[in-house]
């Protein structure tokens, strides 16, 4: 292997790398992956599906952003929480 490292190579969760692991990784990847059998990363989705939940985005000024964190914080939510609350709220009417 020509890559030099300063210190060692270390894992995501810590693990020390040897060489020899580096290189069975290596092989690995150029083998390729079955995408296929591969499983969704991020956060899961709010209906409970297996799809991607949508994703809304505002800009609002500092002052309300720190009302909303203020809030949220109070009722042991996310400001993301309360907006979707706020939301729901806003479009029953």
């Amino acid at each position: 292997m020509s890559a030099k490292y300063v210190g060692s190579p270390v894992a995501k969760d810590g693990t020390v790398l040897t060489e020899a692991e580096i290189e069975r990784l290596a092989d690995e990847a150029e083998t390729g992956y079955d995408l296929t059998k591969a499983r969704r990363v991020g956060r899961p989705s709010l209906d409970g599906s297996h799809k991607h939940s949508p994703h809304i985005s505002f800009r609002t000024p500092a002052e309300l952003r720190a009302k909303a964190e203020e809030r949220a914080a109070k009722e042991g939510k996310t400001v993301s929480q309360l907006a979707r609350e706020a939301f729901e709220k806003y479009l029953a009417s």
